[in-house]
């Protein structure tokens, strides 16, 4: 079973952050601003270099346009 992690963004922070908030749950502050795609790119950085794991894989499988957003890790764990 794939590895499923919720995660509240907050774009165009001052700095760069993640706080664990649970098992699977995250709190995560970037830099980059919610357009086109940039917040959601920075935010898998930072998850990805909390979990270990290439950001490669690391798909929002929902909320894609939301701060609050469900990801996944692909090819197991």
């Amino acid at each position: 079973m794939a590895a499923l992690f919720k995660v509240k963004a907050h774009p165009a922070s001052r700095e760069d952050r993640i706080d664990r908030r649970g098992p699977d749950s995250y709190e995560v502050w970037v830099r980059a601003k919610a357009e086109n795609g940039k917040a959601n790119s920075a935010v898998l950085l930072l998850l990805a270099r909390e979990l270990c794991v290439e950001a490669k894989r690391l798909r929002i499988v929902k909320g894609a346009s939301s701060p609050s957003k469900i990801v996944t890790v692909l090819g197991g764990s």
